[in-house]
């Protein structure tokens, strides 16, 4: 009975073992790439353990004696099989290691043929030659990105999420992947999924931030988008007027060939009629962007060359609509600058000679800049170069152009691009022009602290000589961003300090900013005047002056800013060190304790 029991164990082991043996072949040829990885990592491991398992099969413990001659074949058919299918399975994995390259190479040129297609916007041969290769190799994750991202452009937004499982499949860390996934989730209204997919790509490589960034923002602004939609469409369904007024009005906007009067009234009216979030989404979703495409008189009014005075009216009148329906509405700023005749002309508008035109044109491009998804916009669609030298040129004005223009200016440097931009251009061509220019300062204040050279350059062009006559100007913006630019140049470099006194004879200029009610210029102007004293002959300057009053004032904490305390503090330290004589005054003035008290200040400079 013994040996009839060992030898049925033995069988059963011998079946088990095809059994595992024909699962692993199924493996091996199945069209799931995570299985057939599996699969081979098994059969490959089989391979290394050959010999091992060999040793282990022969330490069956049983008494030979009992085992009769069928047990002993059984054992000997396992042991032959096991062999024999390890040799194949060595020999199989040469061959598919060759067939495998050859798959490759093919697959890759495949891809390649996909590729061109695609550049050439011919979508459906690149789907072809994309699935083409994925047939001749089922794993290879940038044939599946790459399809997903043909489907994409032909909006089978399924297809597309499938393909982008199946890269996942072959990578889980494949951010392309998951990019692309979002973006189809997001073209589906899938919200939720679609930020999910943009997470996962923060999770693989945190370094993806502004990409992440980017993308989040994308979702949450069609996110609001679709409900704008959704609540303007009630609003008109529920007979609202105002709602109804809107389409009236784009109605009669659309009827051609009338008089280019009727068409500047229309526009007046419309504009009137818009004074919500809901007026703006109506305006959009009724095609109020298209009336430049749409109609001939309109489009060839606002495109002139040479306005007539009625060309003048409805191009402003345009002007005064678009900032109706953009202001605080981000998809209308995105939809109005993919018009090329809008994204040609707001250059030429800008540089227009008609004044109303050029102050209109600064409004509506303020409403950008005032909000980092509209400087983003205006800096992917517009050539900075001639932005740069048109705004500079209207900083120069002396108008409210200027202000406006500045601050669009000062704006756009919040966006890295447009700050790369101005660095380059400030130690080349454009330089001179920054210099020149009085009111340039917003700018060169937002780029100098960024580069030591620009700072150089700026130097030796005489900023510093330039920014000195325009504070002598006055005006609250213009104070802020000049001082602000001095204590930049001041602070690195001994040029800018022997500038400074040689163009403000005794400080007159700082001593005015001082006495500011504003403590940031009060602030940069106490640490310009404390670089500017390691001059020879400066503080002897200001001798019989009230500035050891002005600055003790500072520094005995009326200011709430604790910074213009320090730099009025480390100032009359400088003061007292520069010219002792000043300490006969501090001494009236009672000030002693105070300068001791801000003597560590002065030591740490």
């Amino acid at each position: 009975m013994l040996a009839d029991r060992e030898q049925e164990e033995a069988f059963q082991r011998f079946l088990r073992r095809v059994d595992d043996i024909a699962e692993l072949v199924q493996g091996l040829n199945s069209t799931d790439p995570g299985v057939k990885e599996k699969a081979t990592a098994e059969a490959e491991k089989r391979l290394h353990d050959q010999e091992n398992s060999k040793e282990e099969e022969s330490k069956t413990v049983v008494d030979r004696t009992v085992i009769n001659t069928q047990a002993s074949d059984v054992a000997n058919a396992e042991a032959v099989n096991a062999d024999g299918f390890l040799a194949i399975l060595e020999k199989d994995a040469k061959e598919r290691a060759k067939r495998r390259k050859r798959n490759e190479h093919l697959a890759n040129a495949l891809k390649e043929k996909g590729n061109d297609a695609f550049r050439k916007g011919d979508y459906v041969i690149a789907i072809q030659r994309y699935t083409e290769g994925l047939e001749i190799l089922k794993d290879k994750q940038e044939l599946y990105t790459n399809r997903a991202q043909a489907y994409l452009k032909m909006q089978e937004y399924e297809k597309a999420i499938n393909d982008c499982e199946w890269a996942l499949k072959c990578n889980e860390k494949c951010i392309k992947a998951y990019f692309l996934m979002g973006k189809a989730h997001l073209a589906l209204k899938h919200f939720s999924e679609s930020r999910q997919c943009y997470e996962k790509i923060s999770q693989i490589d945190p370094q993806k931030e502004s990409l992440f960034k980017d993308c989040m923002n994308e979702v949450n602004l069609e996110e609001k988008r679709m409900k704008d939609e959704e609540r303007a469409m009630k609003e008109v369904e529920s007979g609202k007027l105002a709602a109804l007024s809107i389409k009236e009005l784009l109605q009669k906007l659309d009827r051609p060939d009338q008089n280019i009067l009727y068409y500047t009234g229309g526009i007046r009216l419309l504009t009137g009629a818009i004074k919500d979030c809901t007026e703006q989404t109506l305006f959009r979703t009724n095609n109020g962007f298209s009336i430049l495409k749409d109609n001939e008189v309109v489009r060839r009014g606002f495109c002139a060359e040479r306005k007539n005075a009625a060309e003048v009216d409805l191009s402003v009148s345009l002007l005064f609509l678009w900032q109706a329906v953009c202001t605080g509405n981000e998809e209308n700023q995105r939809l109005l600058l993919t018009y090329p005749d809008v994204n040609a002309q707001l250059p030429k508008l800008l540089s227009s000679g008609v004044l109303e035109i050029q102050k209109q044109t600064l409004a509506l491009i303020s409403l950008y800049s005032e909000n980092e998804n509209g400087r983003r916009l205006l800096v992917r669609h517009q050539d900075l170069t001639k932005w740069l030298q048109i705004l500079m040129m209207l900083v120069n004005s002396t108008d409210a152009r200027a202000s406006s223009a500045m601050n669009i200016l000062s704006n756009l440097t919040e966006e890295e691009r447009f700050k790369t931009q101005c660095r380059l251009m400030l130690s080349t061509s454009v330089l001179p022009l920054f210099t020149q220019l009085l009111r340039a300062i917003g700018v060169l204040s937002r780029i100098l602290p960024a580069s030591l050279s620009a700072v150089e350059e700026a130097v030796k062009g005489g900023v510093v000589k330039k920014m000195i006559k325009f504070l002598k100007a006055g005006g609250q913006i213009a104070s802020n961003y000049g001082i602000k630019t001095l204590s930049i140049c001041t602070r690195s470099n001994r040029q800018a300090q022997e500038d400074l006194v040689k163009s403000d004879k005794k400080f007159s200029v700082l001593m005015k900013l001082l006495e500011s009610e504003n403590e940031i210029i009060v602030g940069n102007a106490a640490f310009c005047l404390g670089q500017c004293l390691v001059v020879p002959g400066a503080a002897t300057s200001l001798l019989n002056s009230n500035v050891v009053m002005i600055l003790l004032k500072h520094a005995g904490g009326d200011a709430t800013r604790t910074s213009v305390q320090e730099n009025a503090a480390i100032a009359l330290g400088k003061l007292c060190v520069a010219e002792p004589r000043h300490i006969v005054q501090l001494r009236k003035l009672n000030g002693l304790a105070i300068l001791n008290s801000s003597m560590k200040y002065v030591h740490s400079t």
